[in-house]
């Protein structure tokens, strides 16, 4: 059962909606099924005889009482709305059960308390099977606001209860971390747009796609900005920021703005200032001489972070859930486009799962943002890498799902759950021919057995599991190419064992398979660092130019981005 809390002030215009057609048509049968006076609340959808103007009257009386003792300035945003729905699924509801509904909603938010004489006038109105608007206005008998701080927490609390009492699907318990649903309002203009989003929903996912890739809050703006949207800023003590879709007008034409902090929480200015420094850090290194790096850090912070998940610092743990977040989306963007789907699900899926009411220490998870933003400039890198970094998320996932659990994050946990089983399939989408083609690439038997020497002698507690699993002849061809770049294969088993341990493993050779592709190539990194050394040699010889000559305007930084 999901309440939507929201407020408004055109009485009338709300009444017209409830009792009209509906946009498309979709409502049959309206009336009031509760009111704060059945007897007193005319009915348009039962007494031909009743207006929408009597109603929005009778529920404005203490309004305008209230308006003229204020001199005719009448109360803002006095109009109390809150849809209430079953879930998909769920059985029906009667008349009277939608009642006992509406009059626990106004009392757990306050609106209209029981046995309070003296409470705000509502209504409850029923124009379709699943879902029944309350409607109320929010002043007094006294002349006073009823209070209604947090009521949409309250509003949903009351739901959880109700579906426990009433036999229905229980639902994730919310928190005030979760971004705002889209309205009524945009739902249908975005069908009438012929749009598989609303506007809201699409700037989001924009919003945090930028976010994750660059490096500066000005970055931040200007991406945005070269993807058609706009963008408005406020600066001073309440500086902000609000966004428009391209396209996206209002009646009279102008752009319909979202706030940063109306999309989600953490994409509004101060959270992201968490994330973003105000100007780049001149000695970052924009490109890497090694294609593959980026990859490879990004896997090893990766692998890092369930260390910290099981830490018992939880706001560096949420800090990395957050990185983690990020990380989604710039994997997505340098995955070759036939596997993107289920990652750009999983990223999207994630985003409820990397903010709780936990403060983040986003400080502790730089190492994991800023080794995820080299590959936003990383070219793709198909094969093995790609495949050992996929390896490391859907286990990353899995974690955050069990440490959402055990803090009593459902909402979250449920999220973290949904992008695990989407990175799960691209993993296997990916994994399942790259690891048949190992096996069939397999190593002669006297190699291979030297191998599970290698094995017994490296780890030993763990020697008869790997040698069972079906993916031991993978990790013999693994174990040959790693020796051919370079590593002692008894020495490089100990050291991939010791990353995180292998007991819960369901297939240990499988994880030691991608924890080895992640290596480096230990043959092409000396040569590197021979060929790095000779030209910094070469470079001392000859005078430094003057610092001008190499410190870049800001206009030419950019361009070499």
């Amino acid at each position: 059962m999901v309440p939507d809390v929201s407020t408004g002030s055109n009485s009338r215009g709300l009444i017209a909606y409830l009792f009209g057609p509906g946009r498309r048509d979709e409502h049959t049968n309206p009336h009031i099924v509760a009111a704060w006076d059945m007897a007193g609340a005319p009915d348009p959808g039962r007494n031909p005889a009743a207006t929408y103007s009597q109603l929005a009257r009778r529920l404005d009386h203490h309004v305008d009482l209230r308006t003229r003792e204020l001199d005719g300035k009448k109360p803002p945003q006095h109009v109390w709305h809150c849809p209430v729905r079953t879930a998909p699924g769920d059985r029906y509801l009667t008349d009277a059960e939608w009642a006992e509904v509406a009059r626990r909603v106004v009392h757990a938010t306050s609106i209209a308390p029981d046995g309070d004489e003296r409470a705000c006038r509502w209504i409850a109105v029923r124009h379709a099977d699943d879902h029944i608007h309350i409607m109320a206005t929010t002043v007094r008998a006294d002349g006073r606001r009823p209070r209604t701080h947090q009521d949409g927490r309250r509003a949903q609390a009351e739901c959880r209860r109700i579906e426990a009492e009433f036999g229905l699907r229980r639902l994730k318990s919310d928190d005030i971390t979760a971004p705002r649903n889209p309205t009524g309002a945009e739902r249908a203009k975005a069908e009438r747009q012929g749009q598989t989003v609303t506007a809201r929903h699409w700037l989001r996912e924009r919003a945090y796609a930028v976010a994750a890739a660059v490096h500066t809050e000005a970055d931040y703006f200007t991406v945005l900005q070269s993807l058609g949207i706009k963008v408005k800023t406020r600066l001073g003590p309440e500086s902000g920021y609000s966004l428009a879709a391209p396209g996206d007008t209002n009646a009279a034409g102008e752009p319909v703005w979202y706030g940063g902090s109306k999309l989600a929480p953490d994409l509004s200015i101060n959270r992201l200032r968490e994330r973003l420094p105000d100007q780049e850090v001149a000695d970052r290194p924009r490109h890497v001489a090694d294609s593959t790096a980026p990859w490879r850090h990004t896997t090893t912070a990766i692998d890092a972070a369930h260390t910290v998940l099981d830490s018992g610092d939880d706001a560096a743990a949420q800090g990395h859930l957050a990185a983690f977040g990020d990380a989604l989306y710039n994997i997505t963007s340098a995955t070759p486009r036939p596997h993107r789907t289920e990652l750009r699900a999983a990223a999207m899926a994630f985003n409820r799962a990397r903010r709780s009411a936990i403060r983040a220490d986003h400080q502790a998870a730089t190492a994991l943002r800023e080794a995820a933003k080299e590959l936003a400039y990383a070219s793709n890198q198909p094969g093995g890498l790609a495949i050992a970094l996929l390896f490391a998320t859907v286990h990353l996932a899995h974690a955050a799902t069990r440490w959402h659990e055990q803090r009593g994050h459902e909402q979250q946990a449920a999220a973290a759950e949904e992008a695990f089983r989407h990175l799960q399939s691209a993993y296997q989408q990916v994994a399942t021919p790259v690891l048949a083609d190992l096996a069939r690439r397999a190593p002669r038997a006297t190699t291979a057995h030297r191998y599970e020497q290698d094995v017994r002698a490296a780890l030993p507690n763990h020697a008869d599991r790997i040698l069972t699993d079906p993916n031991w002849t993978a990790l013999t061809t693994t174990l040959a190419q790693a020796e051919t770049a370079g590593h002692s294969p008894r020495r490089l088993l100990i050291e991939v064992a010791a990353q995180r341990e292998l007991d819960s493993a369901e297939h240990p050779s499988e994880v030691l398979t991608w924890r080895i592709t992640a290596q480096p190539n230990r043959r092409t990194h000396a040569a590197r660092s021979r060929s790095t050394i000779s030209e910094t040699s070469s470079m001392s010889a000859t005078p430094h130019p003057p610092a001008m000559s190499v410190v870049r305007r800001p206009e030419e930084r950019s361009r070499h981005r």
